[in-house]
This record gives structure tokens, C-alpha cells and sequence, in this order.
């Protein structure tokens, strides 16, 4: 039998495996105190890691010791304040001058020893999205296979000279001059032979005219056999290549923002935190994930990420324009067979009330059949307005793959992206 020994160094000396003991151990701990902390993080420092405290009492170990043993009788004073059967209250800390903090002592509360640890930042995403998954992603996996890769699938007698098989085309032309060699060899041999039989006869029994056909016979067989080609083309052989579907590795994410005069700065920057929640997530699901900024009001605009959160605009709501041009963008340069498409729409739920219906069309008729995955979050206190009730009717129809819910301050922010990315139930 054999034993592997896992000595990876890691913080303090501690090896890897005994942390991911101690992170299993006290999971509960610290998902709690990664979700407190993603409530209280500014939006630019998501990707870093986290130092997690855990109360002292709940990672210490039981202990045993050993008793005086069997029975005793003890004598004690008598007193004014309790009869047998009492039990003794706990005295209050720093009374007696034996606590180490300063001032007086308080009548209530319990100490509490704090153990601190860090949490990388692969750790700390691991907490944050503990639970969640993507969903529709595993079923483009399965069923969506347009795209395709070029793998070796043996070899080929055509292909392009970048493909040839070096190894492969010397075997197949050490092949063929054997073959064609060995039967003009065999001959040559036997003319040779034949020659030296008739010049060893005695001088007098020799054939001059023999001896001649003989020679000329042997040197065309040298030539025949020299003339043979080191390599031919029909010695060449390639590497053949098929294509083989594939899953798509690669995302992109529409950001939608209603920067209308209603949308104050406190509502994009919570639209931001639950666009940058999401980002992570996608980038720990894809290997290349594309960010697309759209902003709009009356009119819907492509706009850089310093634009998007920071610009403010004035006037109406016209929904409809957003969703047209991520339309015309999909169409233009996300082909729907090779990415995974995802959009997330930021909104107060201001929305010209002609054009709600708009935007139930466009996103039945044309958008969901190309999305994996369309979250909408409407950052208001207030009650749902004519573009809820049109999403609504898009949720009915599409379940697996439509989600919205409501944000009313920055503490929500988390709690409603776990709920939008929940892992379903396996049907």
C-alpha cells in the first residue's frame, strides 16, 4: 500500500488540504460573513479577497479531564442569600479588578473572542456564488452544437502541404521502392549469376554474343533500378482533420440602463453592483466573456462602461429602442450558434405606456429565441408599473429562461441575484 503526502505550502505554513477541511468545517460561518460583506463593498474592490471572523467559542475543540472521582462530602459555610437547590448567578466581568478592559463593568452581554482568517479571492467567489448556476446553460451545451473544432482523425492521401505527415510519407515511400526494386533486383541478380557461369566456361566453349546480352541487360537493370524516385507524390500523405462540435465557451452579456431623468446616481450604482455580480459569474462559467454597454432613454445608445454608469440624461422612457438595437448588435456580431448571450436590464420601471406592448413583441417574436438568459430589475420603492406586467407575460411564456425581480436599496442587491440564479431542481 501507498501513502501520498500533500505538502503544497500555503498561508502560515498550513497545508492546502487541512484549509479545505477547516473551510468545510465552518461553511455556514463564513457564507454568512462573505454575504454581509458583499452588502457593505464598494463596487471596485468585488474581485479582491475577504478576512472572515469567526466567534472563538464555535472552533473550539472538547476537552476531558479527569475528576477526584467517586463520592464526597463537603462542608460549607452558611449565608443569607441562598437555601440548597439555588443556582449561583455568573459574576459580572471586571468587578473584582481581575478583567482586562478599562472603565466600569456593564450589567449585561456576553464577551466574545473573534478567530480572523483571509479568504482568497477564488475563495470568496467560491462563497459568493456558492448555490448558484446559470440556467439553460448545460442544455446549449447538449443540444446547440454549431460550433465545431478541427481534430486528427487519421491520415490522408490529399491534403495541404502545412498538414503533411513527414513520418507517415518516408514509410510509404521506403514502401514503394521495395516493392518496385525488388523484381529488377531479382533479375540483375540472375543476370549477374548467369554472367559469371558463362565467363568461368573454358575460352573455347565461351558465348561472346551471350556474354554481351548478358552485360547490356545488366546495365539497364542498374538504370532501371537507379532511376527509381527517392520520393514520389504518390508517397504523400497528410494529416486529416474533421470537425468535431463542440460547446461554446464563450459569452456575452448586454447591460441595459435606463438613464432617463428619473434614474438618480443611488439607482445606477445598484444597477452596477448586480451587473457586476453577474460579469463574475458569467467569467467563472465561460473562458471569454464580452461586455456590451447600452444605455437609453428615448433613444438607445452603445456606450463605453465610463458612459454608461456616469452619464445622466434627461426626458422620456422608451424601452423599446434598447431592445431593438441589442437586437441589431446580436444580429450583427454575436451569431447566436457560437455565443451564449445573456442580457440584464437595470430600470426604474419608467416606460411610455405605448410602448410596453412593444417590448412584449420584440422580446417574443425575436429575442428569447436567441438568449440563454434575460434578468430584469426594477430599482424602485414604488409599485410595478405597465412594463412589470408586459415582462410578466414574457416570464409566463418563458420560465426557465426570463427572471425579474424587484430592488428597493443596496441590501437587496445580493439576496435577489441569488434568487434570480438559484439552481433549479433537475427534472
Amino acid at each position: 500500500m501507498s501513502y501520498f503526502i500533500d505538502r503544497r505550502p500555503n498561508a502560515r505554513n498550513k497545508s492546502a488540504v487541512n484549509r479545505q477541511r477547516f473551510l468545510q468545517r465552518y461553511r455556514s460561518h463564513i457564507k454568512r460573513a462573505v454575504e454581509e460583506s458583499v452588502n457593505r463593498r464598494s463596487i471596485t474592490d468585488m474581485e479582491r479577497g475577504e478576512k472572515v471572523s469567526i466567534p472563538a467559542k464555535d472552533i473550539s475543540e472538547p476537552s476531558f479531564q479527569h475528576g477526584p472521582g467517586g463520592r464526597r462530602t463537603v462542608v460549607s459555610p452558611g449565608n443569607k442569600d441562598f437555601a440548597e437547590g439555588d443556582r449561583l448567578r455568573r459574576p459580572g466581568g471586571g468587578g473584582g479588578g481581575q478583567g482586562g478592559g478599562d472603565g466600569q463593568a456593564g450589567n449585561q452581554g456576553e464577551g466574545m473572542d473573534e478567530f480572523v482568517f483571509s479568504l482568497s479571492r477564488e475563495e470568496f467567489l467560491d462563497f459568493v456564488f456558492d448555490g448558484l448556476e446559470l440556467p439553460h446553460l448545460e442544455r446549449k451545451q447538449l443540444q446547440v452544437l454549431e460550433e465545431t473544432r478541427p481534430v486528427r482523425a487519421g491520415i490522408s492521401k490529399e491534403g495541404v502541404p502545412a498538414r503533411i505527415n513527414i513520418v507517415r510519407s518516408m514509410r510509404e515511400a521506403q514502401a514503394r521502392r521495395i516493392g518496385m526494386r525488388a523484381p529488377l533486383k531479382r533479375a540483375l541478380r540472375e543476370a549477374q549469376e548467369a554472367l559469371e557461369s558463362e565467363e568461368r566456361k573454358d575460352p573455347v566453349l565461351r558465348n561472346p554474343a551471350r556474354i554481351g546480352e548478358l552485360k547490356s541487360e545488366i546495365e539497364r537493370l542498374e538504370k532501371r533500378i537507379e532511376s527509381i524516385p527517392f520520393l514520389d507524390t504518390y508517397d504523400l500523405r497528410y494529416n486529416h482533420l474533421t470537425h468535431q462540435p463542440m460547446p461554446s465557451n464563450q459569452a456575452v452579456m448586454f447591460c441595459i440602463m435606463d438613464v432617463s431623468g428619473s434614474m438618480t446616481q443611488a439607482h445606477k450604482d445598484i444597477g452596477k453592483r448586480f451587473f457586476l455580480l453577474l460579469y463574475l459569474f458569467l467569467e467563472r462559467n465561460y473562458e471569454k466573456v464580452e461586455l456590451v454597454f447600452v444605455r437609453h432613454h428615448t433613444v438607445a445608445k452603445e456606450v463605453d462602461e465610463e458612459e454608461f454608469f456616469y452619464s445622466r440624461e434627461t426626458g422620456g422612457t422608451i424601452v423599446s429602442s434598447a431592445l431593438t438595437l441589442v437586437n441589431s448588435i446580436i444580429e450583427a456580431r454575436y451569431a447566436p450558434e457560437q455565443w451564449n448571450l445573456y442580457v440584464a436590464q437595470a430600470s426604474d420601471g419608467d416606460n411610455w405606456d405605448d410602448d410596453s406592448s412593444t417590448c412584449l413583441e420584440l422580446l417574443d417574436e425575436s429575442l428569447m429565441r436567441k438568449l440563454q438568459y434575460f434578468t430584469y430589475v426594477e430599482i424602485t420603492p414604488h409599485a410595478h408599473q405597465a412594463l412589470w406586467e408586459a415582462y410578466d407575460t414574457v416570464r409566463a411564456a418563458y420560465p426557465e429562461r426570463f427572471a425579474m425581480q424587484q430592488i428597493v436599496q443596496a441590501e437587496d442587491i445580493y439576496p435577489v441575484f441569488r434568487e434570480l440564479f438559484r439552481q433549479r431542481a433537475q427534472s
